[in-house]
């Protein structure tokens, strides 16, 4: 049973919401452009955009290239309830005037992801959160810091020396 004021404090944690587009290819297609990654700071839709083989340096003659796109927040929250289908024609609407050199992929997979990263951790919890000590019950990540490398870090260091201190 989670104490009613742990059961506040996690309660009060918020998150952002985005989409995500992944388009793939057959193997041999050329993207046409030369960067792995750019971040998109001028439209209300795409923030994010990945060719997914170039940013983990394995491009491959067999496997073809996919390309992964992340949307605004404010895009997220607007469409968190709309069609999925929809939301994927508005997607590549924007991501046509951005990279209109696109060839047509073989296949497109839109995602929503409800809770992207946290806007609102839980307050006052230094990354983790003991929910029951017998038997040990302890819950962290992003949540309990914040929404980036180091925060998820510092959340398993701080489990790892809760799960210790219980040994």
């Amino acid at each position: 049973v989670i104490k009613g004021s742990q059961r506040q404090q996690l309660e009060c944690v918020s998150y952002s919401s985005r989409y995500a587009l992944g388009l793939f290819y057959e193997a041999g297609a050329q993207l046409g452009v030369p960067w792995a990654a750019q971040y998109v700071t001028d439209d209300p839709c795409v923030r994010f955009i990945s060719i997914d083989c170039r940013k983990r340096n394995r491009e491959s003659a067999e496997v073809g290239p996919s390309l992964v796109v992340h949307t605004t927040v404010t895009f997220g929250s607007e469409h968190l309830d709309s069609d999925p289908a929809e939301v994927q024609q508005i997607i590549l609407s924007h991501l046509e005037r951005i990279v209109p050199s696109l060839p047509t992929p073989s296949s497109i997979k839109c995602h929503k992801w409800r809770y992207s990263q946290v806007t609102k951790a839980v307050p006052n919890c230094p990354g983790q959160m003991i929910l029951h000590t017998d038997p040990l019950l302890i819950c962290g990540g992003d949540g309990f810091t914040r929404s980036n490398f180091d925060g998820c870090i510092e959340s398993a260091v701080s489990l790892a020396e809760a799960v210790s201190s219980h040994l």
